[in-house]
């Protein structure tokens, strides 16, 4: 009999309908991950903070139909995924973690242990690690296994910013959009990621430069000379300083010198708010009013067949390992992620 392999793909989900806008925004924000600060004081912020951004989140939402298509698009991720490791002598099955919104890691936890899974391999939809994201979905996973009482092993990958399918799907996509442009001549690329407060970097947070290590390596697997290319940050909230340059800063200043933008979404796999919305249309409409020429964006990965052998790979040689997978460790990189994720598993235990 095959040996049952559990992928459980984390990502942070999305509200699927206008009334679970608030509750969503409730949960991320209640996230010590994110909201820093210990409870009661925690809990209250999220709660003003949540009604507060409400509204405006629904509208943003009500451009995407009332809710995320994140959790579609993780599910084909999922399929395609089962798809590229079938035919081994594990058996694969991939389940969905959603941080913030159904399914959660509970849900997950409890559909492996009713599949029978004889090991998990825990694979962060995040290319690059950060104690935001991939830590946090961590974090609550093991909370989730272990109220599940899913016993079987776990095995964690870590970071992947330069895997050779992540980096070469990217690099496919982007070459698509400067094939289109034609003449290198007046265009720039902008790689934009999400950003994180300044303060978060500074405590040893490894996002940022894996981010730039992402980048650096699209640009060095295009092979083209002379390409102007700048590594930016979208998706600022709140008073604290944040790491930059800023997108919409960018953009302003591509305007002013008269460059056309390809915009790249280097640290997002899925279609989201994000990018569809942020991305396509706020700063799409920014771009014209800066006049900037010609404004395109590249797709984020989704099922890109490189990106999904790579994931496929990564799956493969974690399973079965007794350390954690750090493929950033692996290439000679050092990656401040490890001491946060053995902490996890000296917690787990």
């Amino acid at each position: 009999m095959k040996k049952k392999i559990a992928v459980i793909l984390f990502n942070l989900g999305g509200p699927d309908r206008p009334e679970a806008v608030e509750p969503f925004l409730f949960n991320l924000f209640n996230d010590p991950a994110i909201i820093r600060v210990p409870n009661p004081f925690r809990w209250l912020i999220a709660k003003i903070v949540s009604k507060r951004r409400a509204p405006v989140a629904r509208e943003i939402y009500a451009e995407l139909g009332g809710g995320s298509p994140i959790l579609p698009l993780t599910e084909e991720q999922g399929r395609a995924l089962d798809a590229a490791l079938a035919g081994g002598e594990s058996e694969y099955r991939s389940f969905i973690a959603m941080r913030y919104w159904h399914p959660f890691a509970e849900e997950a936890a409890a559909a492996a242990k009713a599949w029978g899974a004889d090991e998990v391999v825990l694979l962060p939809l995040y290319p690059q690690y950060s104690t935001t994201t991939t830590e946090s979905s961590l974090r609550d996973w093991e909370r989730a296994a272990a109220k599940a009482g899913l016993a079987a092993p776990a095995r964690a990958i870590c970071c992947y910013p330069m895997d050779e399918g992540f980096i070469a799907g990217y690099a496919a996509l982007l070459k698509e959009a400067l094939a289109s442009a034609g003449n290198l001549e007046g265009w720039r690329v902008l790689f934009s990621a999400h950003g994180l407060p300044k303060k978060v970097v500074e405590q040893g947070d490894p996002y940022q430069a894996q981010v730039e290590q992402s980048c650096a390596a699209i640009v060095a697997r295009l092979g083209l000379p002379g390409l102007d290319w700048v590594t930016c940050y979208q998706s600022r909230v709140g008073p604290l300083e944040w790491i930059g340059p800023a997108t919409d800063d960018e953009i302003r200043r591509a305007g002013a010198e008269g460059k056309s933008l390809i915009v790249l979404p280097v640290a997002f796999v899925s279609e989201h708010s994000e990018t569809l919305v942020e991305l396509d249309k706020e700063y799409g409409h920014l771009a014209q009013e800066a006049g900037v020429p010609a404004y395109v964006r590249v797709p984020a990965l989704g099922t890109e067949p490189q990106f999904i052998q790579g994931l496929a790979r990564l799956v493969r040689e974690a399973a079965g390992r007794d350390t954690i997978l750090c493929p950033e460790e692996a290439a000679g990189h050092v990656c401040t992620a490890r001491a946060g994720l053995k902490t996890i598993r000296q917690n787990g235990k």
